[in-house]
């Protein structure tokens, strides 16, 4: 009987040790999984690891991962101690473990890492066989077809592109600029860019900052004497031809208590000291709260420019005042002109886009929209192409599309952008085939234009905030025609210049890398 208890007894304590050993499916699946994205850090990644950068952690969505921890209300799992920590509610001040903080925490690392990454130099490519000589070889020998190399050859100026801060010189130097970049605007020659800086006792500042690119391959940037203050929100700019090419900046100001709302066309002569006897036209219109505007540069409607406000569309003429108005349902927050033809085309926050030919007179019912389509959600950029064939369009739902206006169906999408609710414009750069935009999150991400491929995620410079969104210009020649190609990024009160070739000087010191080329060297791709 004794030892029949006995041998039970071990039976029993076998299958304990057993059942004490085995582990629950993540569990065993969790160490591995952080082995192989310590081998994946570890490795040479190509470009594809930039374009797996998020905000959150998409880990256990993908395909193939092994399965997170379960979520447990009110528990804070760590897979770095492999144990659950208990929230507490966010209100509580006291309390450093939020699931708020703790996802705020875990961005601020991934960006301070992604810093320190771009800092590092590259001494191999970024992918196998992704080098300017080989490249050039296989083109040369005919094993690369003309669209692959100019594709691979802008993959890899991207990847080569560092961050230099810039210097802005003023005539007052004693008072350097402490106020945060809220939008800069380039003309069209990319010699001078419109700034709006938020200012602390509320409203904000505006003018012109001049840059010039000089031989030795180094940029210098000069802010303009006269800067002009309002305490009203600026909405949207964009440059106007009045009296000669980019002469004028059109600003949409909100209206605030008392103040209504206005439109104003402001000479660029006016924000200089050099000429201020003859500071050109100066024109105020009463046009309610703006969302949008822009300029047309077709000779049939010479001197004209539209606004988008809250369910309808307002055609300026500014010389005579004269104005045409259409009715839409929805808030019209990007516009833009067509080049070839006087056609204006529309976002809406419904999500419709639609074009106005200005050229049709009848303005009854909907009759006088031209095409029209729907994104899911709030348009907020609308960029036309240099041929008028294509259209790109960006939503509140961080979704972009490349529209073939000719039959009104999305005919590429790029993927990685980050927006909810936020106004974001598109910027396109064609002669060099690239897409930027810059995300919610912060991030400057930049796009094939022609396959949608995603080409480089920058991080901000600053930890991610509201007032720390970066505003960008990209340009082929920045500082006009001995100018110099490249990313300008303004952030908080500081301005950044990413290199678009090796010749930049930075402190006479040169940034290595790429042979400098022309811009229009790959215009066919």
């Amino acid at each position: 009987m004794s030892a029949g208890m006995k041998k039970g007894s071990w039976r029993d304590r076998g299958r304990d040790r057993k059942r004490y050993n085995r582990r629950p499916e993540w569990q065993r699946d969790h160490s591995g999984h952080r082995a192989q994205e310590q081998r994946y850090e570890g490795g040479v990644a190509g470009p594809s690891h930039r374009t797996q950068v998020h905000t959150t952690d998409t880990s256990s969505s993908l395909p193939g991962t092994p399965a997170a921890a379960p979520e447990l209300p009110g528990f804070y799992f760590d897979p770095e101690k492999n144990r659950y920590f208990r929230l507490l509610p966010g209100h509580n001040n006291c309390n450093p473990l939020t699931r708020e903080g703790l996802q705020k925490e875990q961005q601020e690392g991934q960006r301070v890492r992604l810093l320190e990454e771009d800092e590092r130099p590259r001494k191999k490519s970024l992918r196998a066989g992704l080098n300017s000589t080989l490249l050039l070889q296989k083109r040369h020998l005919g094993l690369l077809p003309e669209s692959s190399y100019c594709r691979l050859i802008h993959e890899l100026k991207v990847s080569s592109m560092k961050r230099h801060k810039l210097e802005v010189q003023s005539s007052d130097s004693s008072s350097p600029n402490t106020d945060n970049f809220r939008l800069i605007v380039a003309d069209s020659a990319c010699e001078r860019v419109f700034t709006v800086n938020d200012v602390e006792h509320g409203g904000c500042k505006y003018g012109i900052m001049n840059f010039r690119g000089c031989s030795k391959g180094s940029l210098s940037v000069e802010m303009c004497d006269n800067l002009y203050f309002t305490n009203r929100k600026v909405n949207s700019i964009c440059w106007a031809s009045v009296t000669h090419s980019d002469s004028h900046v059109l600003l949409c100001l909100v209206g605030i208590a008392e103040t209504p709302g206005c439109v104003s066309l402001l000479p660029a002569s006016l924000f200089s000291n050099s000429n201020p006897d003859q500071p050109g036209m100066l024109c105020s219109f009463k046009i309610s709260t703006a969302w949008s505007c822009a300029w047309c540069l077709n000779p049939q409607a010479d001197k004209n420019f539209s606004t988008g406000l809250s369910r309808r569309v307002i055609v300026t003429d500014a010389v005579t005042g004269r104005r045409q108005t259409y009715g839409i349902s929805s808030d019209v927050l990007a516009q833009q002109f067509a080049l070839r033809a006087p056609v204006l085309y529309n976002g809406c926050r419904s999500g419709e886009i639609f074009s106005i030919d200005l050229r049709q007179r009848t303005r009854r019912g909907s009759g006088w929209k031209g095409c029209r389509f729907y994104q899911d959600s709030a348009i907020t950029s609308v960029r036309i192409l240099d041929d008028e064939n294509y259209l790109l369009a960006a939503d509140m739902l961080g979704k972009i599309k490349l529209w073939d206006l000719r039959v009104t169906r999305a005919v590429q999408h790029y993927e990685g952008h980050h927006n909810e609710h936020a106004y974001l414009p598109l910027h396109v750069n064609q002669p060099e085939g690239l897409l930027l935009a810059v995300g919610q999150d912060c991030y400057t991400r930049m796009w094939s234009l022609g396959d949608g491929r995603l080409l480089r995620t920058i991080p901000s410079p600053h930890p991610a905030g509201k007032d720390s969104v970066p505003s960008v210009v990209f340009s082929s020649q920045l500082g006009g025609c001995r100018g110099l190609p490249g990313l300008l990024m303004a952030v908080r009160h500081d301005l950044y210049y990413f290199p678009y070739n090796c010749d930049y000087q930075d402190g006479g010191r040169a940034s290595g890398g790429l042979e400098r080329r022309p811009a229009s060297s790959c215009f066919a791709c």
